[in-house]
């Protein structure tokens, strides 16, 4: 059987993997790396993500593709930092003494936000799918921690949808973050970086026979009796990790889209730490970027040996003009940085980075199979009700699985 997977991020390259070797497959990348969200570029003698990335203890189909893949002996469980920017001042809020020193919240907000936090993991968040996120923490914390905490965490991530965003997102978000000793969150990352998790997918997909094609986008689908055509080509079956949208325009189809917003990320290499040691630096006050992140406060300087700084920045429809300087210079003064002390920055965007988790979208989501069309990705059910490197993988191991049941016989 031939078949066509349209899409070189994480679950098109697991789904080639499962398929090929007992199939003909050609994947379509159209940029030109492969990795999507988790692509990698090098600079000097190191690699570096586009966007920041990491991954957890619970990961567990994410993990076992590192066992199989032998990349288990690179990976490194570390300790991520968090702090909030309020009014100038740089918060720790790691430790419990940190916590507490936190001048924004009364100590009765912070106990209810530490039960809260307690309680996340046993919660049902399918049944908080219905639920607005401002209402659940209005109802059962308050509106001085909405105001005061949470509604600019949900502004810098979603704008000005963030009143749709379900309370299943923040919730799973505030559970699967929980896991915190003395010293921050356990977090997993490849030594090296996941470049290496990307190109050992991409090694074993092709040496099972997989073509992988890069700078080539799927551009039409059309149905040909019992099959495909992909830009022109015979195809048996079509994989599609694409949005839903793009996908139905493709292949002039009535697939209902899921809303999705996007990102900018600036990446920036500079001679000192900025965020005194902490790794992940929420902003209160208004920038063009919702964090930094500091790869350098959680991954080891000497990998480097520049400081690694993220500014995340998530958008709807386009970019203002001249967001990138716009966002470069408010860095620059806010955090007392001089021209000299940047040593190069780069501005990664992506008009699809993932979906906003509005109020019945569990109920919303499509099927692996649409249309006879065969669809995964951070749409698909396992990355519901927040997007992962793990769901990612168990959408294109379970879209392969029904690919192969729906022709057993091929």
């Amino acid at each position: 059987m031939k078949i066509c997977i349209a899409g070189g991020g994480v679950s098109g390259l697991v789904s080639a993997l499962e398929l090929a070797g007992t199939h003909q497959v050609d994947l379509f990348e159209r940029g030109p790396a492969l990795g999507g969200c988790l692509g990698s570029y090098r600079i000097d003698d190191y690699w570096i993500e586009e966007y920041y990335h990491h991954c957890f203890a619970g990961d567990t189909s994410l993990l076992g593709l590192f066992d199989t893949l032998q990349v288990t002996d690179r990976l490194e469980w570390l300790r991520g930092s968090t702090g909030y920017y309020v009014d100038g001042t740089i918060h720790p809020l790691t430790t419990p003494t940190e916590i507490l020193r936190y001048p924004h919240l009364t100590f009765t907000e912070k106990a209810r936000l530490g039960l809260l936090t307690l309680r996340s993991r046993r919660l049902d968040v399918s049944a908080l799918d219905g639920i607005t996120a401002k209402d659940f923490i209005l109802d059962n914390l308050g509106p001085g921690i909405y105001t005061s905490f949470f509604e600019p965490l949900l502004k810098s991530k979603f704008g000005d949808r963030r009143g749709e965003v379900s309370a299943a997102w923040l919730i799973s978000r505030i559970a699967i973050r929980s896991d915190r000793g003395a010293g921050g969150e356990r977090l997993g990352y490849l030594k090296g970086g996941f470049r290496h998790f990307i190109a050992r997918l991409e090694e074993e997909a092709t040496g099972r026979g997989a073509s992988i094609v890069l700078d080539s986008p799927v551009e039409k689908i059309r149905r040909k009796g019992d099959g495909w055509l992909v830009n022109g080509e015979a195809y048996d079956c079509v994989v599609s990790t694409l949005p839903p949208q793009v996908t139905g325009d493709l292949a002039g189809l009535d697939i209902a889209p899921v809303p999705y917003q996007g990102a900018a990320c600036m990446t920036l290499a500079l001679d000192r730490d900025v965020t005194d040691g902490i790794y992940w630096l929420n902003m209160k006050d208004a920038a063009p970027y919702g964090a930094v992140v500091s790869h350098t406060n959680f991954a080891p300087l000497a990998w480097y040996g520049e400081h690694i700084v993220y500014l995340a920045s998530y958008f709807t429809g386009r970019l203002p003009e001249g967001f990138e300087q716009s966002m470069l210079n408010d860095f620059r003064r806010r955090f007392s940085v001089s021209e000299s002390e940047v040593h190069w920055h780069r501005l990664a965007v992506d008009p699809y980075a993932g979906p906003v988790y509005t109020t019945g979208l569990r109920d919303r989501l499509p099927a692996y199979e649409e249309h006879g069309l065969f669809l995964a990705g951070m749409f698909s059910p396992p990355n519901y009700p927040e997007r992962s490197m793990n769901g990612s993988v168990v959408a294109g191991e379970e879209v392969a699985k029904r690919v192969l049941a729906r022709f057993p016989d091929a």
